[in-house]
């Protein structure tokens, strides 16, 4: 909460000291970063600014939206010894708006958390009737893109795999073939659709697995997978791994 709160101040400081009158502009243009000392107080500002813009940014998002004319006039009047409120109050203002942005924060949360949830039953739903779409009994769905002829593992097994992770809309987020380097994992230490739908496949195979959110990462918010996200994932099976072999590979 304290980290939070003097990050408050800072960014109230910040958009003060770069408040876009002509005579700012002016001198902005004729910024000196010739020395080290230089370079490393315009770094500094520059750091700040960009968590500024970001925090402004994303307290605007949720609905929370602050007058820059009185962060300014606050910073002005602090500096000048001469605060309309002290800093009891300030404290206690400023820990009701990291309040309010966590619960208005938790709020957009739950709201994008249903919307994903329906929006991957329906897309189960329709994706299931497609031919060659096959559905295992816990609601599994993968389609064969070409089929290998070796060995099927088993949950305790070691693999060795390429893939490519993609959300519904297409959106990408995570790839062993953009980093050109495939993937070995114990298979049953990954999201539950990975440890069942891997079993169905010979090495050699390339499946196509449409996870629905229960048995990939369910209702945690993972930042670029969120919270009840049906998954989409293009898996080539390489090879089965024996413990020894997996522990020479890392």
């Amino acid at each position: 909460m304290r980290k939070t709160i003097k990050l408050s101040l800072i960014a109230a400081s910040v958009l003060a000291l770069t408040a876009c009158n002509q005579e700012a502009k002016k001198e902005q243009a004729d910024v000196k970063l010739d020395t080290v000392a230089q370079q490393q107080a315009y770094g500094i500002g520059a750091s700040v600014g960009n968590f500024l813009n970001k925090d402004l940014a994303d307290k605007k998002e949720i609905g929370i939206e602050l007058d820059q004319a009185l962060l300014m006039r606050g910073f002005e009047d602090a500096l000048a010894g001469d605060a309309k409120i002290d800093e009891e109050k300030i404290r206690e203002v400023l820990t009701a708006l990291d309040e309010s942005v966590r619960t208005k924060q938790e709020e957009k949360a739950k709201v994008e958390s249903e919307k994903s949830k329906a929006e991957g039953e329906k897309y189960l739903a329709d994706n299931a009737k497609k031919e060659g779409v096959m559905v295992t009994d816990s609601g599994l769905q993968y389609e064969v893109m070409s089929e290998g002829e070796g060995a099927k593992p088993v949950a305790t097994d070691v693999v060795k795999v390429h893939y490519k992770g993609t959300l519904l809309d297409g959106t990408e987020f995570d790839s062993s073939y953009s980093r050109n380097e495939p993937t070995t994992f114990p298979l049953n230490r990954v999201i539950p659709g990975w440890t069942e739908g891997l079993q169905l496949m010979p090495v050699g195979s390339k499946y196509k697995f449409t996870i629905p959110s229960d048995l990939a990462y369910g209702d945690r918010d993972l930042g670029k997978i969120p919270a009840n996200s049906t998954l989409i994932f293009e898996v080539e099976l390489l090879e089965i791994q024996n413990d020894a072999e997996a522990a020479a590979a890392e």
